[in-house]
């Protein structure tokens, strides 16, 4: 029998572009777009679906070559055009759900630029997933964003 358990955890990420919330928000919202920056370092996609809707999916699925398959499963609660995504989204390692998570992005002018200031609450199941490893994906996902937004190579 598997040894079930949950662990909560919040956690806040801030992050400063130097575009415009209407370009950052765009970035977030178009599939073309999106799929320049939403993927890991060694990962390929073996499947990427956007509707970008209140109530609209999100599905991201691929994984290292030989390695195990992550599924991101997306619902959007509440879009605000240039300030404000609200997202659930459970997570999956092969066909293991590994956490459910409710993820608000806010969009904010900072000069001519934006701050991004994600919140992120999440159950993290059964021990296949921790906060902190999914802290760190996060910020290298917002990592690619901002190179994205400059042109520079992403996941480099």
């Amino acid at each position: 029998m598997t040894n079930r358990s949950v662990k909560h955890d919040t956690f806040v990420i801030e992050r400063s572009y130097a575009a415009a919330p209407t370009r950052v928000f765009f970035a977030l919202s178009d599939k073309t777009a999106k799929s320049k920056w939403f993927a890991g370092p060694d990962e390929s996609a073996a499947r990427f679906e956007m509707d970008f809707r209140i109530g609209g999916h999100e599905i991201n699925r691929g994984g290292p070559k030989g390695g195990p398959v992550y599924t991101y499963d997306a619902v959007y609660q509440d879009i605000v055009p240039d300030q404000r995504i609200i997202y659930t989204y459970d997570m999956y390692i092969d066909d293991k759900r590994i956490s459910v998570s409710v993820a608000t992005m806010e969009l904010k002018p900072e000069g001519t630029g934006t701050k991004l200031v994600l919140t992120e609450q999440g159950a993290f199941l059964d021990g296949l997933d921790e906060p902190d490893m999914r802290r760190r994906g996060t910020e290298e996902l917002l990592d690619a964003l901002g190179a994205s937004l400059k042109g520079a190579p992403v996941n480099a």
